[in-house]
């Protein structure tokens, strides 16, 4: 209704129950009034309807939207009332010397009675009539603190959502059957399945902010045991800045559920080493070496260099970073191989960076084990050039990204990449430059990982491919993957080996099975298929090999390892890339050199 209409309509109601309390009061106490009285009643009757308007102008009863009504709009309503009531009283006084205190007690009760119940039926019919004949989901409202009685308050007063919340559930036991709202706190989260059933749950949302990931993944499992659609409402940060509503809530995500709080940014250290510098990310177009690029960009680097072989990668990670941060970075794209050897030295000798992220390089193993040749040149040779380009131009810290794989390795790219970590170890002895690796584990989310290629399989309805059901991974997300790469930059003193605590492995099977869950399907109508162990995988990944291990943190949930050039025997191997090697003989002597671990290592490519 148009504002104009909305406000002649109240005023006029208004006017109508104003006269009516006065009227009807006067009516019930003096049946036979009196020409004083009718005096009294007439100027009362003017005093009361003006001083009315006035104050509900001044209390803004007229703007308010009464669809939303509560308590506070009540009071106003009985402060307009009073203050209406006393300046009757006051004419009262003066014309007449006289007050007639039960009449106006009256005036005031009926007064309130009417304005309040005017106000409040319209959200009785929005509450009771219009809602009702609507379909709603019954919801189930994890957290009955001030986060979750926001949401039941937000979803309570929203005609536009379908969601009914029917009960909360909250692990604090002075709280169980309560009521909250008007809404049963029914149990604890042990009792989510059974209350699910018990309330015909076809929602659950979780309103925990506080909430660790590790507790997050328990209360997850017990919702996965139901049926209903479960989901997470947003930060705090965001309802307050106004990124999102309060029922605007999010899926849960797999990467929610790794149960490991996630790595935190020493932001003083960073930008000790980053800001004002230049720097050159390597793989700039790829899921890690992207983001890399995103997250070194809040750290206001003089120059970044992103350089990759894709154009189309390096276009799009430019692009974005131009949007944002074009205004005080100098963003510099480079389309070379790292094979290229002489591109590579010319370019760290034109831009000639402070800091090199190395974060090329060929990943997928199963495509590794058929075309080793092609991961031998870009993975050892690639890093060789780059890291040896590094040390000419005096790179004050290299830092290289390294793969759980490469500890151990049974297959081609672990064995290139643990070789590739050698190679950088024995530059870092000889030379200025501090040369550093960093290993981690799956990458939720990347090219090549397991999670695209299961949405994939889920749209077009199964199965998920698994290897083995038993076959387990350490997984974390792009951006703990990118702040372990920047954090240990800022640790690096020379040779060390980062590590990141990746908590407990997961099992392929499980990951899948969540996956299949928070897709809004169950396990029965998309199937999981074992499909076999593919050739150079292991059953279950380490991240440190027995005589790498330190026990204590360099920084939170960040070990180091051991470097592993502290043999005794100092014997020199020499990789000679021959042509007509085969790849078998390949495969066998690159992972048999990378599980050696000696003290020097000589790479000539021929």
């Amino acid at each position: 209704m148009a504002y104009r209409k909305r406000l002649t309509l109240l005023a006029l109601l208004d006017s109508i129950i104003v006269l009516a309390a006065i009227y009807a009061s006067y009516l019930v106490l003096h049946p036979h009034l009196e020409i004083l009285r009718l005096k009294a009643l007439l100027a009362s009757s003017v005093t009361l309807l003006i001083s009315h308007h006035i104050f509900a102008s001044y209390y803004k009863l007229y703007k308010k939207a009464w669809e939303y009504a509560s308590i506070g709009e009540l009071v106003s309503i009985v402060k307009a009332v009073t203050f209406s009531i006393i300046v009757t009283v006051i004419v009262q006084l003066m014309m007449f010397q006289d007050v007639y205190v039960r009449a106006l007690a009256l005036t005031w009760m009926l007064h309130v009675l009417l304005i309040g119940g005017s106000r409040f039926y319209w959200r009785l019919i929005r509450d009771r009539f219009i809602k009702e004949q609507r379909e709603f989901k019954n919801t189930l409202v994890i957290g009955a603190g001030s986060a979750g009685t926001m949401v039941v308050r937000q979803l309570m007063n929203n005609h536009d959502t379908e969601l009914k919340p029917v009960a909360f559930i909250d692990d604090d036991p002075k709280k169980y059957k309560l009521d909250i709202l008007g809404i049963p706190v029914a149990g604890t989260s042990k009792k989510i399945p059974e209350m699910v059933e018990k309330y015909h749950i076809e929602n659950i949302v979780i309103a925990i902010p506080s909430l660790s990931k590790k507790e997050l993944k328990h209360i997850f499992d017990e919702c996965m045991k139901t049926s209903a659609k479960t989901q997470i409402m947003p930060m705090i940060e965001d309802i307050m800045l106004g990124k999102v509503a309060v029922n605007q809530f999010k899926e849960v995500e797999v990467e929610d559920l790794l149960g490991r709080e996630p790595v935190e940014l020493d932001m003083d250290s960073i930008s000790e080493y980053i800001t004002a510098k230049t720097i050159l990310v390597t793989g700039a177009g790829g899921s890690i070496g992207s983001e890399i690029c995103r997250q070194i960009c809040r750290f206001s680097p003089e120059k970044i260099i992103l350089l990759g072989h894709g154009e189309n990668s390096i276009y799009q990670i430019d692009m974005e970073l131009r949007k944002l941060f074009s205004d005080h970075i100098e963003i510099v794209s480079v389309i070379a191989d790292i094979q290229d050897r002489e591109r590579i030295f010319d370019v760290m000798d034109n831009y000639k960076p402070d800091v090199v992220y190395h974060a090329a390089a060929h990943k997928h193993v199963p495509l590794m084990e058929n075309n080793p040749r092609e991961a031998v040149k870009n993975n050892i040779f690639g890093t060789k050039n780059v890291a040896e380009a590094a040390d000419t131009y005096s790179v004050g810290t290299f830092v290289m990204i390294s793969s759980d794989k490469a500890v151990n390795p049974t297959n081609v790219m672990g064995a290139t990449k643990r070789i590739a970590e050698m190679v950088i170890q024995q530059l870092n002895q000889q030379s200025r430059t501090r040369f550093v690796a960093v290993r981690f584990g799956n990458v939720l989310g990347s090219r090549g990982s397991v999670i695209p290629l299961f949405k994939k399989q889920i749209q077009v309805g199964g199965p998920v491919t698994v290897t083995h059901p038993d076959m387990t991974r350490y997984f974390m997300t792009v951006p703990e993957a990118s702040r372990l790469v920047i954090q240990a930059g800022s640790l690096a003193r020379g040779g060390e080996l980062f590590v990141l605590d990746m908590g407990e492995p997961v099992k392929i099977v499980d990951l899948a099975s969540n996956l299949i869950q928070l897709s809004g399907y169950t396990i029965e109508e998309i199937e999981i298929e074992f499909c076999g162990i593919r050739p150079g995988e292991k059953m279950f990944e380490e991240l440190l090999g027995e005589n790498e291990v330190y026990d204590e943190a360099v920084y939170p949930k960040i070990f180091i390892g051991k470097a592993v050039l502290e043999q005794e025997d100092e014997m020199h191997y020499l990789l000679s890339f021959h042509d007509d090697l085969s790849s078998i003989e390949l495969k066998e002597f690159v992972i048999n050199l990378a599980n050696r671990r000696k003290n020097k290592v000589y790479l000539v490519a021929k």
